[in-house]
């Protein structure tokens, strides 16, 4: 056995070994839907912080998650799955005990780039409708949000941002992709996907990368929508 193969194992090994334990097994199930803080996941599992520290270091160890300081409230962080972590889970059949919704609402601040790309991506994946608000919504949709859909052949029509309120209705489901947002909103979201504010930077690659997390976000969701577990 040479040492790649070696490597591999003992890699396997630590990954089968951090998810054999009912409480771990359960944060990733979390996780496959929605993006956590550590003091969220404890209030849903009812983990002394101690304890849940403890497991999530050693998800972290094993590859399993990651973790990404708020853009909105610095002093939090979220918890993700790894992308390798979410694809073993995608193949695992894990379901959320939730009914299919009505509608998806995705929501950002400004509802000018995450929020429309995410609901231009659920269009193409899901027959659930959706559509996009923003906490405070700008004056337009950011030119390169515009330009990265046309590359990725999204319909992503060019109309004014709108605001939350006027959005939201009657079996609405909430997924914010934006930490204010998530932070602003509260308990309101039912997921929260903590992706990176590609208008920061303005540039095609950071574009592109808000493109890539969320198009991996939403195939995960809509697959479960398609199982009628949403």
């Amino acid at each position: 056995m040479n040492s790649e193969q070696t490597t591999d194992i003992a890699r396997r090994v630590r990954w089968h070994a951090a998810l054999a334990d009912p409480t771990r097994l359960r944060v990733v199930d979390l996780l496959t839907v929605s993006d956590h803080s550590p003091s969220e996941l404890a209030a849903v599992l009812g983990l002394p912080s101690n304890l849940l520290a403890h497991h999530l270091h050693t998800l972290e160890e094993a590859g399993v998650l990651e973790r990404r300081r708020s853009e909105g409230d610095g002093r939090r962080s979220y918890l993700r799955l790894t992308s390798q972590a979410r694809r073993r889970a995608g193949e695992d059949g894990r379901s959320a005990a939730f009914p299919t919704p009505r509608r998806v609402v995705f929501v950002c601040t400004a509802n000018t780039a995450r929020s429309h790309l995410a609901a231009a991506l659920w269009r193409r994946a899901s027959a659930v409708d959706a559509t996009s608000a923003g906490t405070h919504p700008g004056e337009r949709v950011h030119r390169r949000a515009l330009e990265v859909a046309r590359r990725h052949g999204l319909d992503l029509p060019d109309v004014p941002p709108r605001g939350l309120e006027e959005v939201t209705g009657e079996g609405d489901v909430l997924v914010t992709v934006c930490d204010r947002a998530h932070e602003e909103v509260g308990g309101r979201a039912w997921a929260h996907w903590s992706v990176p504010d590609p208008v920061a930077l303005g540039t095609r690659a950071a574009f592109e990368s808000a493109h890539d997390l969320l198009a991996d976000r939403v195939r995960g969701l809509a697959r479960l929508t398609r199982a009628g577990s949403v």
